[in-house]
């Protein structure tokens, strides 16, 4: 009997490499360039698939998955919101250990071991939205407002969040990010965790055998810092005279550096490889902030910035699934350029979603979507009458899901090269992405003039391929 393990991809893949080494496990194509996200190993009886931390623990509390290895906060923010699901927490392993700090600005006048005094509306930023909800109601909070994020969370206090929740090895390092520590409400070691009814139905005893000489005690969850002293917290607001822009960080960030050479803008500390959170603008009244392109739509949306250069993708997700906003593109810059739409096993017996539509609709249960797109998923699963379509949200490392854990993956691909890599094939894009400047209507900021001004140089500054 084959056992499903589930593993992590990012930087911590090296260290996972040296557990699995110890213990006597293969690791052949588990090295960070590889594109590979699976591997069977029939001598070991084991079946290896690669995901995106987060996505383990849902993947092996579903039952998709056995057992698996990755950063104990991801295990946390699982049990947090589903408290009776099939995970199992089996020990700690040996590697690098993150801790979960709550953290506020040094402008908030507080100070590493305090908490602010509870108020009304105090903002909490976090990628780990369900523990930060736990410590807000665990240090009775009133009426706090919580925003989920894809990461970059040290970017947000002051201006834009009163505290963060995020992870960091020690105190010195958040305070590197710009932050006071103010608690550690958790330690996140890499873990393994198994799925209470694998353990019952199948024999895992080998895969336990291996790493028994390095499991260690587990973490003990989340430790709310109640009983800190309490001060009075300055709260920072925002101001209606500036434009707040907000810029990519990641794989976007080079194609925004371009599109901002060519209208004829630069600032100092945004680079085509390198970034500071707060780059300085020598436009006056033109602040600038770097965070993740994911979640600024979301941000564009409740004014906490004013424009932001994003993908055409994200746009699309945010407007699907908030047809209301009152977000609208208001510059396509015309880099960045790739297509999102059906990936299929390459084995599919159709080469179209006009021929695939028939096979979808004959196997007679619900059609698995994954997509780290969910509302353009639920918006072509509707499109397409697709039967009972489950939506999986995930978190990247995506061309392993299809065709074991889902049917369809909505993805983008700019070359298909890690799509082929794993065996799949794109049916019909359904649409084509750039970058793109957005903007809130109405304007909250005073200076329409400066963002009117801002969004022209843009215009006039995009490639002979792009349109306006």
């Amino acid at each position: 009997m084959t056992v499903k393990l589930a593993l992590p991809t990012g930087d911590i893949r090296s260290a996972v490499a040296a557990i699995l080494r110890e213990a006597g496990l293969p690791t052949d194509g588990y090295d960070p360039s590889s594109r590979l996200l699976r591997a069977h190993f029939a001598d070991h009886g084991l079946a290896v698939r690669i995901f995106r931390e987060r996505d383990i623990p849902v993947q092996i509390a579903l039952g998709n998955y056995d057992a698996g290895i990755c950063s104990a906060v991801w295990v946390l923010e699982e049990s947090i919101r589903f408290p009776r699901q099939d995970l199992r927490l089996l020990g700690a392993l040996p590697g690098p250990a993150l801790g979960v700090w709550l953290a506020a600005a040094p402008a908030s006048g507080l100070e590493p071991g305090t908490l602010p005094v509870p108020q009304p509306g105090l903002r909490l930023v976090s990628e780990f939205p369900n523990l930060a909800d736990a410590v807000a109601v665990r240090l009775r909070w009133p009426v706090y407002r919580l925003f989920p994020l894809y990461g970059s969370a040290e970017a947000y206090p002051p201006e834009d969040a009163d505290l963060a929740l995020l992870a960091a090895p020690n105190a010195g390092e958040v305070e590197r990010l710009g932050l006071v520590p103010l608690a550690e409400v958790a330690r996140s070691p890499l873990v393994f965790v198994a799925n209470r009814r694998a353990l019952a139905a199948k024999d895992l005893s080998p895969l336990l055998a291996a790493l028994r000489g390095q499991l260690r005690e587990p973490p003990p969850g989340l430790v709310a810092p109640v009983g800190l002293p309490l001060r009075p917290m300055a709260r920072c607001t925002r101001r209606s005279d500036v434009v707040r822009l907000a810029l990519p960080d990641g794989h976007a960030q080079r194609h925004t550096f371009e599109a901002l050479l060519a209208a004829g803008l630069s600032f100092d500390g945004y680079g085509e490889k390198t970034f500071v959170r707060r780059p300085r603008s020598d436009i006056e009244g033109l602040e600038v902030k770097v965070v993740r392109p994911q979640d600024m739509p979301a941000f564009v949306a409740r004014g906490a910035f004013d424009a932001a250069v994003t993908g055409v993708d994200w746009l699309r997700d945010h407007l699907s699934r908030f047809p209301s906003s009152p977000v609208r593109m208001a510059v396509d810059l015309g880099r960045s350029r790739y297509k999102i739409g059906p990936v299929v096993d390459q084995a599919f017996p159709a080469d179209t979603t006009a021929d695939a539509l028939p096979v979808w609709w004959g196997l007679g249960r619900p059609i698995r979507i994954a997509s780290e797109y969910p509302a353009l998923a639920e918006d072509f699963a509707r499109r397409f009458h697709l039967p009972a379509a489950v939506i999986m949200p995930i978190n990247g490392a995506s061309e392993g899901f299809v065709p074991e854990d889902a049917d369809i993956l909505i993805e983008g691909s700019e070359t298909g090269t890690s799509i082929r890599a794993n065996g799949l094939k794109m049916l019909d894009p359904f649409l084509e992405s750039t970058n793109c400047l957005i903007v809130r209507e109405p304007a909250l900021t005073s200076r329409t003039d400066l963002l009117d001004d801002l969004v022209a140089k843009l215009r006039a500054g995009l490639p002979a391929s792009a349109g306006a």
